[in-house]
């Protein structure tokens, strides 16, 4: 396996993009998903296959009860093909694929509108939707019921945990439905959020950094704002991280070496691309300084790279609930007709190499927000443990 120093490489440009359904509390779809660009070709094809498909083509394009057009089967066929290959991996059609290389690295967006509780119907109604909004040409207006947002019902849910479902990348989509009887309507996020790193230092002395997603400057950032606070006897910073979809993986690794000054902070493992580790370089500049990471269910991909990290080299205690485990890099496939493959080409793994995918980290302290508790509370209970930690 290769070793190197991830300063010393020119890393590509591995964009964490949401996944459509990523959201939905209990979901399994990905929540961000690496991706570099490729132009290669296949043509090497078994002749047997081939005639095998053409047979069943033919069989679908005769008998199936609707008629069905030329492109219309074969983009159906490139879809499954690619789809089938796990739950990550999808066919971009030219639109798609054009709308997403406009995307900015690491935008989050929510949809254009808002959701309020009515506390006497106990329903999410829709609020401060424009007349001239996307949403509204799809036939929303304000008043109406929500029933659902992809798989989850929103009747138990509060604002926070709410606002964090309509949230996601920009130009994702989730789907909703108005009530239990009603078809799905499916939304774009098209509005974009503030993903910049939030600071609060608390009472106790804790200086708590939320960071929305790893953008290319939150390293910097992150060091900038902890020195910002160095006249105040900081005891500690706690990084929270609950709903980071994930971001930049070189924003990732760039942040949890601020605080390791040796060993591996993440390695990938390909079968086209090889194998790779990323190594923290020699640093003391934050060694005396508690770290403590807060996660949930949808910290996600670049979020899970950097706390398994601290984690496991025991640079930080982790609290909250097991991560989402998003672990796999993808890369873009540009087709001649202006459309794309988005497919997986390798998996992280913690420092220890344990698999990211599907596993998620799990905290030091299972500490997961419920709905009955305040912010503020959970937060200063949160780093009032931090302190406890030896």
């Amino acid at each position: 396996m290769a070793t190197t120093h991830w300063k010393s490489v020119v890393i590509p440009c591995l964009l964490m993009c949401l996944s459509h359904s990523a959201w939905g509390a209990g979901s399994k779809e990905p929540a961000f998903d690496d991706m570099e660009m490729d132009g290669q070709a296949y043509t090497e094809i078994p002749v047997a296959s081939i005639q095998e498909f053409v047979q069943i083509y033919g069989i679908v394009k005769d008998n199936y009860i609707q008629d069905k057009n030329d492109d219309a089967l074969f983009q159906q066929a490139i879809q499954g093909l690619v789809s089938g290959l796990d739950r990550y991996s999808r066919y971009l059609s030219p639109e798609d694929y054009k709308q997403l290389r406009e995307y900015t690295e690491g935008d989050l967006a929510s949809i254009d509108f808002d959701l309020q509780f009515n506390s006497q119907m106990k329903q999410w109604m829709v609020q401060g939707l424009s007349a001239d909004a996307d949403s509204a040409k799809q036939g929303l207006r304000n008043g109406v019921t929500v029933y659902k947002i992809d798989d989850q019902v929103l009747s138990s849910l509060n604002q926070e945990q709410v606002r964090q479902l309509l949230s996601g990348a920009v130009g994702s989509t989730l789907s909703i439905q108005l009530s239990p009887q009603s078809p799905v309507v499916r939304l774009v996020r098209n509005t974009k959020l503030d993903t910049e790193i939030k600071s609060s230092l608390h009472n106790n002395q804790v200086l708590v950094l939320q960071v929305k997603v790893f953008q290319q400057d939150t390293a910097n950032e992150i060091k900038r704002l902890i020195e910002s606070y160095s006249d105040r006897r900081l005891k500690a910073v706690m990084f929270d991280l609950r709903n980071n979809p994930g971001g930049l993986l070189s924003a990732a690794v760039e942040s949890a070496d601020l605080f390791l000054n040796q060993g591996v902070i993440v390695s990938t493992q390909s079968r086209s691309e090889g194998n790779q580790q990323f190594q923290a370089l020699p640093s003391f500049e934050f060694q005396n300084l508690k770290v403590g990471v807060l996660i949930n269910n949808r910290s996600a991909s670049a979020a899970e790279v950097f706390t398994a990290a601290l984690k496991e080299h025991s640079r930080a205690w982790v609290v909250g609930e097991q991560s989402y485990g998003k672990g796999v890099v993808q890369k873009l496939f540009p087709l001649s007709n202006g459309s794309a493959l988005q497919m997986t080409v390798a998996q992280y793994f913690s420092p220890s190499g344990q698999m990211i995918e599907g596993r998620g980290v799990q905290p030091h302290f299972s500490y997961p927000f419920k709905q009955e508790m305040r912010e503020e509370s959970y937060l200063e209970h949160v780093t009032d443990l931090l302190l406890l930690q030896k």
